[in-house]
């Protein structure tokens, strides 16, 4: 009587674990975040190879979708991270949320003088935008770093993000439209990275099976 109950315990369990880890995958915060995370890339991108032209064109259609689509999507997404107790993806779209809405918050405070007027020297807005760069090279390599016990496609997702904030900052300190061609190339290589996950999440979401996603470079 033992092992017939204990088959049959087993033989409900089995549908019921298959149950929670189809609706894990559908409640996924990746879900909301990458996709905003690549559209905001993308337009990151075209603007860093020249595609939009002048600075006039950059801040009527770049600024609107990194705040609206990419800083208010990965903030949606961390509070939906939190919510479900996921703290270390929280921590990952809490810390792109900030450097997706700070970004448009320096160049309209450029623009616009709000903490101070750097339109009588050029050297002034650079000075700004390489100490914004840098500082957020930093911060990023640090996340680098510290999430290498996941899996490598998101080590190769945070590697590219490197590239392209340091090929920007010494673009930017330099004034190389080769070094900034060089970083909206990074850019797309990020997003291609950020495609493919989407597509991960939302094929699991869907009922489909994971995709690959490497060993972790730590504890693999």
């Amino acid at each position: 009587m033992t092992t017939i109950d204990e088959q049959s315990t087993a033989a409900h369990a089995a549908p019921d674990s298959a149950a929670d880890d189809a609706a894990a995958a559908a409640a996924n915060p990746a879900l909301v975040g990458v996709p905003t995370f690549v559209v905001g890339s993308v337009c990151l991108g075209l603007y860093l190879i020249g595609f939009t032209g002048a600075s006039t064109t950059v801040a009527i259609a770049l600024l609107p979708i990194l705040i609206f689509a990419n800083g208010m999507g990965l903030v949606i997404a961390t509070v939906w991270a939190i919510r479900l107790g996921q703290g270390p993806v929280a921590s990952i779209f809490a810390v792109f949320a900030g450097f997706w809405l700070s970004f448009p918050l320096l160049v309209l405070g450029l623009a616009h003088g709000w903490f101070g007027d750097a339109t009588t020297d050029p050297n002034v807005a650079t000075g700004a935008q390489v100490a914004f760069l840098l500082t957020w090279l930093i911060g990023i390599v640090v996340l680098t770093l510290a999430t290498l016990r996941l899996p490598s496609v998101f080590t190769l997702l945070f590697v590219l993000v490197d590239i392209a904030l340091l090929l920007v900052l010494l673009g930017t300190a330099q004034g190389s439209t080769g070094l900034l061609l060089g970083g909206g190339i990074a850019v797309f290589a990020f997003a291609l990275v950020g495609v493919y996950l989407f597509i991960d999440a939302m094929g699991q979401a869907t009922g489909g099976k994971p995709m690959p996603m490497g060993k972790p470079i730590i504890g693999g």
